[in-house]
């Protein structure tokens, strides 16, 4: 069945990728259809460590993540709004190029680094997480070692997306968004058979559950809604509006009031798509309490691992048809996300990086090409680290590092877009670097000095910090040097 999925997979980029050119990989010739690109961006905006840990966290976190979702709207507002006209204005095949037209080069180079440190690691990390499900549930049985799963998949993403690039990745992730929809519908419709639940019941079983709860009472509390909300618009901007890999796909429509349909759509499925995870999540544990299953526990804590529970439902405890919609709904949520991201990891070194278009098509090719199988290497290879670190303690440190990385873009955009000053530019990188490890410092301590813990919105923290830093470095803008508003 796996093998089978990448034939479809290969197939469909063998179909989309010819006579295709580096307009194509980095911008499918700005002719995408905007309803594609939407139900494409769901797989994208998803990953196989939401696939597994948003159900399993809700029995925890109850539906506290859904106000991170309802912050999704404001979020992709301000995107469609601000940003979207930005960018298409300015006519940007990558979007760290604006950082360069406002306040110089250093500007420019660091936004593009930050964006690849974090995506990187980022990518990597779910990969790891996913792959080690895979690992368990398939391959140690076929007595296949770990490296070699790692290597493989990579090398099938790397087959798959190195000639068509996003105008592949539009096709193969719309059959991959399908494929993992089928799947958590498929696994909702079979624990609500199981259950004995028609719709109204299941709906009715959903919504009395102590586990749908949402926080409204303390706001130290880092389930608080308002603070999860918050949280939720500015991760929203953040990660998707300032980071290539998810406008890669936005600036492919034709213009930008395509653009803005595709945000709009998008931004209304993938809120719906939440609550069925989140109610999946409710059912996992009703199912597990109806059968007397024993959930993993952590010997810790006591508490159940929530990142355990889908994988060892679907693997050990649901029939042989659902554990393969299992397997196939996380292959497909996972390399949705990686493929997109090898792809726009290629995109940001290639344009902001190596300044390919000064060369010509043949050239483009060649370092289109060398650039998306080194990253891919780049990829085993810290997977593979993580693997030999072996302290999930450690490589959830390393991979939370990684996300104090987007403060800066937070505040290099913001500082951009609201302010009419202009920066010292080589000052930038220091600015940059300080601010992160700044937000880190407040953050370890923070309840120690006020009680107060901070969640998501450490990001918020930490573009603040930027920002501050770059107005002490600011001077007045010589709009003749600077013309980009």
């Amino acid at each position: 069945m796996i093998a089978g999925y990448f034939v479809v997979l290969i197939i469909i980029a063998y179909l989309t990728s010819r006579k295709a050119t580096s307009e194509s990989f980095f911008i499918a010739n700005r002719n995408a259809p905007w309803y594609m690109v939407a139900f494409a961006m769901i797989g994208t905006s998803l990953s196989g460590v939401t696939f597994i840990s948003i159900p399993g966290m809700v029995a925890s976190q109850s539906w506290s993540y859904m106000a991170v979702v309802l912050g999704y709207i404001v979020g992709y507002l301000v995107i469609g709004t601000v940003l979207m006209p930005l960018y298409y204005r300015l006519r940007l095949v990558s979007i760290y190029t604006y950082l360069e037209q406002r306040f110089g080069f250093w500007s420019y180079k660091t936004g593009a680094l930050f964006f690849l440190i974090s995506r990187a690691v980022g990518a990597a990390f779910r990969l790891f997480l996913v792959a080690g499900v895979l690992q368990f549930a398939v391959f140690d049985g076929l007595g296949v070692p770990f490296a070699v799963t790692v290597t493989v998949s990579i090398f099938l993403i790397y087959l798959y997306t190195f000639r068509g690039g996003l105008k592949t990745i539009l096709w193969t992730d719309t059959f991959q968004t399908m494929a993992m929809l089928v799947c958590v519908g498929v696994s909702i419709y079979l624990m609500a058979d199981e259950l004995n639940l028609g719709f109204a019941g299941l709906v009715k079983t959903v919504k009395e559950s102590t586990m749908s709860q949402i926080y409204f009472s303390d706001p130290k509390d880092d389930k608080f809604f308002w603070k999860q909300f918050a949280s939720g618009a500015f991760i929203t901007i953040v990660m998707t509006g300032l980071d290539q890999d998810m406008m890669q796909k936005n600036l492919s429509c034709r213009s930008l009031p395509d653009a803005q349909k595709n945000m709009f759509w998008f931004t209304l499925a993938i809120v719906v798509v939440n609550v069925f995870f989140l109610s999946l999540g409710v059912l996992l544990y009703q199912f597990a309490a109806a059968k007397g299953i024993q959930l993993p526990l952590n010997p810790a804590t006591g508490k159940v691992i929530g990142d355990n529970v889908f994988p060892l439902l679907a693997t050990n405890h649901f029939s042989l048809f659902a554990g393969i919609v299992f397997i196939l709904g996380i292959i497909a949520v996972t390399y949705a996300s990686a493929d997109s991201a090898l792809t726009a990891l290629t995109t940001s070194f290639c344009v902001d990086m190596l300044d390919i278009k000064q060369y010509d098509e043949a050239k483009q090719k060649q370092l289109r090409q060398a650039t998306h199988f080194g990253f891919s290497i780049v990829l085993i290879i810290i997977i593979l680290i993580f693997r030999a670190i072996n302290d999930q303690s450690v490589i959830t440190s390393v991979f939370k590092a990684a996300g104090y990385t987007y403060g800066p873009l937070l505040g290099l955009f913001s500082f951009g877009i609201f302010t009419s000053r202009g920066l010292t530019d080589k000052l930038v990188l220091p600015v940059c670097v300080v601010a992160p490890l700044l937000t880190w410092f407040i953050n370890a301590n923070s309840k120690a000095w006020w009680g107060y813990e901070f969640g998501f919105e450490i990001l918020m923290l930490n573009g603040l910090i930027t920002f501050l830093g770059l107005l002490a470095i600011s001077r007045p803008r010589n709009l003749e040097l600077n013309p980009v508003a």
